[in-house]
């Protein structure tokens, strides 16, 4: 198992899975060892996502902690596959932030993504003109061809919500984000034209937050809640900053944000009422 000192984020998500195995099996890191005939290291490693696992081992861990039918087995083996593969993100990997391509990995494996935005419209439903705006405006863009790459890995993200394996989407929008002029009112017609179309999309639910609704749960800005299936159902968040992320992933953690974004769908317009407001405000451009 060579260690790797940037552990990608699919054998980081893998590591975890099984810590929580052996925790739940209530083993410790010296007994999961003993099992593997190897040093403590190696498994912490293994757990840290800083070390690939061999199918071989993989499976006597499964076993050890419990996880002995082959329907069960077989995603974990899938992913530890994954671990090895290369994403299309990959290949711009040298102009974006580790943390980005880090996301935008979770983002292409999970089932349901669930996103807060109180003063932009989520990356997943900007049109390359609001995306050029949006991202030209981010002081680690210094030239064209970079600006251009960004915009490019957006767009390419976007695929997920219309490739037939039913991704589900759902975001709450500030009212905020509507009405902010980004690109000026050509582009933001052309993106209130655009985010109308995908919130029709029957795997994609907007929720347009009143700038009236008084005190809520999303004070503290813009997150995700990444939601996958398998092997074992599992969440992580991610917290979105001006030069880096946070990635959140402990069940108190998730749990916390879970009930802040139900309580931000709750105080936001319902998805009907979302449309006729994004239509009014067509309208009126």
């Amino acid at each position: 198992m060579p260690a790797d000192p940037n552990p990608t984020v699919r054998r980081r998500r893998l590591g975890g899975l099984l810590r929580r195995l052996r925790e739940a099996a209530g083993l410790t890191l010296e007994e999961a060892a003993a099992h593997l005939e190897c040093h403590k290291a190696t498994v912490s490693r293994l757990e840290l996502g800083r070390s690939g696992v061999r199918t071989r081992d993989l499976r006597q861990l499964l076993v050890l902690y419990g996880v002995t039918d082959e329907e069960r087995i077989e995603p974990y083996l899938k992913m530890a596959k994954q671990g090895r593969e290369s994403g299309w993100w990959e290949r711009h990997a040298d102009g974006l932030r580790p943390a980005y391509t880090d996301f935008i990995a979770l983002e292409a494996e999970a089932a349901e993504v669930r996103n807060y935005q109180p003063l932009l419209i989520p990356g997943l439903l900007q049109t390359p003109a609001y995306a050029r705006a949006v991202i030209g405006a981010h002081p680690a863009v210094v030239t064209e061809e970079e600006l251009e790459r960004r915009v490019e890995v957006r767009l390419s993200r976007q695929a997920l919500l219309t490739d037939g394996r039913g991704l589900r989407f759902w975001a709450v929008v500030g009212e905020g984000a509507l009405r902010s002029a980004v690109g000026g009112r050509n582009v933001m017609r052309e993106q209130l034209e655009h985010l109308l179309s995908a919130a029709r999309l029957p795997n994609v639910d907007v929720q347009v937050l009143p700038c009236d609704v008084g005190e809520h749960p999303g004070g503290s800005g813009p997150f995700v809640i990444l939601t996958f299936p398998l092997p074992e159902e599992s969440h992580i968040v991610c917290e979105e900053g001006l030069l880096t992320s946070v990635y959140l992933d402990s069940v108190e953690e998730v749990k916390s944000y879970a009930s802040a974004f139900d309580a931000l769908r709750a105080a936001a317009l319902g998805p009907r009422k979302s449309q006729d407001m994004i239509a009014e405000l067509l309208t009126d451009l």
